[in-house]
């Protein structure tokens, strides 16, 4: 599993990279979604347990044999709301790209100058 920390981490490089080294508005969003994805593999990485299933209770299992059987759901369930959550943002960010390519007919962001300090 120590791969999937790796990629994750190694997505996250990628996206910050892409971000930091592009002009073009599209390519940017297309790193910060590419460190979303990076930061969501991590998370599911750090509630993996090798050996350990689902907590799904059956018939005939003690309460206190539960932790040595069980993953803990919550990562799964925060990666769950940080994809939805990304989603959003991702497509806010493009409905503004969309606006700003309208006004201006490019998506360089070294042209708009009224942006910059």
């Amino acid at each position: 599993m120590r791969e999937m920390a790796f990629l994750g981490f190694a997505l996250v490089l990628l996206g910050f990279w892409a971000m930091l080294t592009r002009k073009n508005i599209l390519r940017i969003i297309i790193g910060f979604t590419i460190i979303d994805s990076g930061i969501h593999l991590i998370i599911v990485n750090l509630g993996y347990l090798p050996g350990r299933t689902a907590p799904i209770l059956e018939k005939g299992m003690r309460v206190g044999d539960l932790s040595k059987h069980f993953v803990d759901p919550i990562p799964s369930a925060l990666v769950l709301t940080a994809i939805v959550i990304g989603l959003a943002v991702t497509a806010l960010m493009l409905v503004y790209a969309v606006r700003i390519y309208e006004r201006k007919r490019t998506l360089n962001i070294d042209k708009y100058r009224e942006l910059k300090w």
